[in-house]
């Protein structure tokens, strides 16, 4: 089968559907690729680079869409009248991008009438599987990245905190809105950047996410869940809302740069930062809206520009991962092949669209001109076991015929009596030895494993004592008579000592790996 990739027509638009790197794969999997002229250009990827690894390099879109079995795009297809790309679609072809169906029914509509298959890599579900597939978690990633990026520019201070000659600059406080994978990468890319990073989320299992990339968890006061289905945030009850309004309040008050990323999937972008919050920012401050494409969750919002109000910019840009065009097209690209390895179980270049694959049903949102979406919700990959049933008539447990109690006095008694009987018959020397050693192994229990690993790994925390036991027999020996004996316990006191010393030494060098320099 042949792959086209026609140049995005979407304004401001610099992503390219597949690169070099990945197309040579592509056709490694047994397709041919054909690219329109200049489609990668904007991600300064040039048609040589695609010549070299065998894509055939076409003229105009009309020519790609013509001519392929399987049309790969960022953006879902144009359907206006001066560019119809849902007509231009071959009849019964195949059609794999960005879609947003439930926002788009007309464009279902359009391209079931064409008759063909269309997979939405928005619509890819939220399972293990599908994650090497899961285009919107990696351009999530860039937008993250991109909006401290894009915050920096406009602050007009440094995130890091420096002592100059000049004088004191004091680190920029960074509040971050919704920790998913945006708000996951917002946090490293800030934190970074010597910024003190705070964090919310609806979900409290994200808290300790947060707080392992340096950053300080916020939670909202107020005991809700607020997982939702396929590890995105829910809508929250108006209870929750208020006490959440209270605290974003009250951190942009306290913050110098606020990135918004709460959005809720089929569903308008909530508003948490109303005009009253802005105005309580210092000015200069920066709010970094990512959900502007939905209608922003910040009052002042607008999509794809950049305003101020208050003396706060707010920052709306829609096209973020398209500002890194080569970087977000090779991981787009990359999304893409893993879902056509998926679909090309033979290798040959032949799409299988299996509707039994769990991830290619849930991306699949027509097959062959029949709608097929909403998909059925995923199931379980692990469905807990049915409780065993009851029996009819419960069997009464067997007593014992010695409780516990007595039978520990059995065996005490039997010791004794065994360890009298071995004193009436054994010479004193060898009742002597059997006390020390009994009490050596008691003793070197003890100390050997009830060592608490505070500061050591635990290996280390076990053969330092038995070192220090060690160390202890040796000094005893040194004063013993001969030559011998004193040369043998200087020798194992040394090499006790060094290793106990290096492994106090090796222990301070992991904890300065730890330690977060001032």
């Amino acid at each position: 089968m042949r792959i086209g990739i026609p140049k995005e027509t979407f304004a401001g638009e610099k992503r390219v559907a597949t690169t070099p790197d990945v197309a040579a794969k592509l056709i490694k999997l047994g397709y041919t690729v054909a690219i329109e002229q200049g489609a990668g250009s904007a991600a300064d990827l040039t048609d040589e680079a695609y010549q070299a690894v065998g894509v055939e390099i076409l003229g105009d879109a009309a020519s790609v869409w013509s001519t392929s079995d399987i049309v790969l795009k960022v953006r879902g297809p144009a359907a206006d009248a001066a560019n119809d790309e849902v007509a231009s679609l071959r009849e019964g072809g195949a059609l794999i991008s960005f879609l947003w169906p439930a926002q788009n029914q007309a464009l279902l509509e359009g391209l079931a009438a064409r008759k063909a298959t269309v997979l939405a890599m928005d619509s890819v579900p939220r399972i293990s599987r599908a994650q090497k597939a899961d285009a919107l978690s990696s351009m999530a990633n860039i937008a993250g990245y991109r909006a401290i990026i894009e915050a920096a520019q406009n602050f007009g201070r440094f995130f890091t905190g420096q002592v100059t000659a000049a004088g004191k600059v004091p680190p920029a406080k960074v509040f971050i809105i919704g920790a998913g994978v945006a708000g996951l990468a917002a946090i490293g890319a800030a934190n970074g950047l010597g910024a003190i990073v705070r964090a919310t989320d609806t979900r409290p299992e994200v808290g300790d996410q947060i707080k392992s990339l340096g950053a300080e968890f916020v939670p909202v006061e107020y005991q809700e869940e607020g997982t939702g289905v396929g590890g995105y945030a829910k809508v929250m009850s108006e209870g929750y809302l208020r006490a959440q309004a209270e605290m974003i309040a009250k951190q942009c008050k306290e913050v110098d740069v606020v990135v918004t990323t709460a959005l809720i999937p089929g569903k308008p972008a909530p508003r948490l930062i109303t005009a009253e919050m802005v105005a309580s920012m210092q000015p200069g401050s920066v709010i970094v809206d990512l959900a502007a494409e939905q209608g922003g969750n910040c009052e002042f919002t607008v999509p794809g520009q950049v305003v101020e109000r208050h003396g706060v910019r707010i920052v709306g840009y829609t096209d973020l991962p398209s500002r890194m065009a080569r970087q977000s097209s090779q991981l787009y690209a990359t999304n893409l092949l893993r879902l056509l390895e998926e679909m090309t179980p033979g290798k040959d270049g032949e799409m299988v669209v299996n509707m039994d694959d769990e991830m290619i049903r849930g991306a699949t949102v027509i097959k062959e001109g029949a709608i097929t979406w909403p998909p059925p919700p995923p199931t379980l990959s692990a469905a807990p076991k049915a409780a065993p049933k009851a029996a009819a008539t419960p069997v009464a447990p067997a007593k014992p015929l010695i409780s516990p109690a007595l039978k520990s006095l059995l065996v005490l008694g039997v010791g004794g009596l065994a360890l009298a009987w071995l004193g009436s018959v054994a010479p004193p020397a060898f009742m002597a030895h059997l006390m020390v050693f009994v009490l050596a192994c008691f003793v070197g229990y003890m100390v050997i494993w009830n060592v608490t690993p505070a500061l050591h790994t635990p290996l280390m925390s076990v053969t330092n004592a038995i070192s220090s036991i060690i160390a202890i027999g040796a000094i005893l020996q040194i004063s013993s008579p001969g030559a011998l004996m004193t040369l043998l316990g200087s020798a194992a006191l040394i090499l006790t000592t060094v290793n106990m010393a290096g492994g106090f030494w090796v222990t301070q060098r992991m904890l300065r790996m730890f330690r977060r320099s001032e």
